[in-house]
């Protein structure tokens, strides 16, 4: 009967410890700013492009079934971000804003471009709980078409995924 009772305690536990591992993760994308340095900055172009990033990632994010993709009001996302890039500079309040839609993380991202060959896409992985990044990224993106975009967007979220799943 002991022995019954230990291989029933282990197997219980087994069965929880995976689940809390295989728990599936709540993660808020925050819209992408667009910092452009170049000698013609923010064409409408770049705006629409920079404004299709937050939901590329979120759909790459969403595909696999590991990751619950939590929204953020737009208009709570600008009352928190007093300047453009405060939220990316101030991982706590970035942590706080995740926090009130109860997201384990938030991606904090900008799009970098400094010419008009190249461009980065730069995010923050910020682990809610802790208030702390949890990892900094830069994709390269080499061009300024939809398929360079999309790329660049796919690899972010293959690497914030990993992360996110260490």
């Amino acid at each position: 009967m002991n022995r019954l009772t230990a291989t029933l305690i282990i197997i219980i536990i087994t069965l929880f410890s995976s689940s809390a591992v295989n728990a599936v993760q709540r993660i808020a994308v925050l819209n992408f700013e667009l910092n452009d340095i170049t000698s013609l900055p923010n064409t409408p172009q770049e705006q629409l492009r920079t404004a299709s990033i937050g939901p590329l990632l979120e759909q790459a994010l969403s595909q696999d079934g590991n990751c619950e993709i939590i929204q953020i009001n737009a208009a709570d996302q600008i009352a928190a971000n007093s300047s453009f890039g405060y939220l990316f500079r101030f991982n706590d309040l970035a942590a706080k804003l995740g926090a009130q839609v109860g997201a384990d993380w938030i991606v904090v991202g900008q799009h970098s471009k400094p010419s008009f060959l190249f461009s980065y896409l730069m995010a923050h992985l910020i682990n809610v709980k802790t208030q702390t990044l949890a990892a900094n990224f830069a994709i390269e993106l080499k061009g300024n078409h939809e398929k360079v975009t999309k790329r660049g967007v796919r690899a972010l979220a293959a690497k914030i995924d990993a992360s996110i799943n260490r």
